[in-house]
């Protein structure tokens, strides 16, 4: 199946479970996929920001992709977080990992750095030439201090048969709307946001990289479908069920909110690793309201 097709829908940014003892929980792992699987959703996406991916260790992150790909058993595509702000390092993970079972890469944009547009570019072209695997870039400004303009994005579009795709998490609907006007036909434009998702489908897009819908699969996964197919009426209702849980879900950083939920949902635990705590009570009442009744 081309790629395109595959990530076409709605994909999972899965968060990682930790036990109370800070180890990771590999039972609420197991839980946690198969909820998701069973909702409908199209595909995973494995350590990346929303599984905490920056606090786990080489090892930890071995054994969450032996025990994911184990799992999953090969019901859905994965895709695979590997980025950085070390363009070197990046593509020195990329060789010493055994990418057999991932469908795709996702790579953030450089943090930290600030490269220039063409730094960007050149972060990319690089890393795409070490590769024959698909990359999905992935400009998220608020985490990483500087944005991929459409052009830049269009640019690495139409130079790199292997760059398939970006995660678009600006939240600017202009800039993603210029990359879907321009862009070659089968270059994906996935919602980074999810609020933000509805919008951006009935623009063109292609579909989501989800936060909400580790707790809410189903529901989340049935709008996208819907807007996919262009029955609108559907997919707001759909959207509109999730609406105010989404914006209650970061209201305290990622992914804080969403531990919180699936904790209220009792799939998984809701402990973080510093830096990050969990959400303020406030913001965990507000949940606990939404989700519970």
């Amino acid at each position: 199946m081309p790629i395109h097709t595959q990530l076409k829908g709605t994909g999972v940014a899965i968060v990682t479970p930790f036990a109370k003892n800070g180890s990771v929980d590999f039972t609420g792992l197991t839980k946690l996929i198969n909820h998701i699987i069973k909702g409908g959703a199209e595909y995973l996406v494995v350590l990346g920001t929303t599984g905490e991916a920056a606090t786990l260790t080489s090892e930890e992150k071995q054994q969450i992709l032996t025990h994911v790909i184990k799992e999953t058993n090969k019901r859905v595509p994965l895709v695979l977080g590997i980025g950085g702000n070390n363009t070197q390092e990046v593509i020195n993970t990329i060789k010493h990992s055994n990418l057999s079972a991932f469908a795709a890469i996702l790579s953030v944009s450089p943090y930290y750095n600030k490269p220039s547009q063409e730094g960007i570019y050149q972060h990319y072209k690089a890393i795409a030439k070490s590769t024959k695997k698909p990359i999905i870039l992935y400009n998220v400004p608020g985490r990483t201090a500087s944005n991929i303009t459409a052009e830049t994005t269009l640019r690495l579009a139409h130079d790199f048969k292997n760059i398939v795709g970006i995660k678009e998490a600006s939240g600017n609907m202009e800039q993603c709307m210029t990359i879907i006007n321009n862009k070659p036909k089968d270059f994906l434009v996935i919602s980074g946001d999810d609020n933000l998702t509805l919008p951006l489908i009935a623009c063109g897009a292609d579909g989501v990289i989800s936060v909400v819908a580790n707790a809410f699969p189903k529901c989340f996964s049935d709008m996208v479908r819907a807007a996919l197919k262009g029955d609108f009426d559907t997919a707001r209702t759909l959207h509109y069920q999730t609406f105010e849980i989404t914006k209650a879900l970061f209201a305290d950083g990622n992914p804080g909110g969403v531990k919180i939920a699936l904790e209220l949902l009792a799939i998984c635990g809701s402990d973080v690793r510093l830096p990050l705590v969990k959400p303020r009570k406030e913001v965990q009442k507000a949940l606990k309201r939404l989700i519970k009744g």
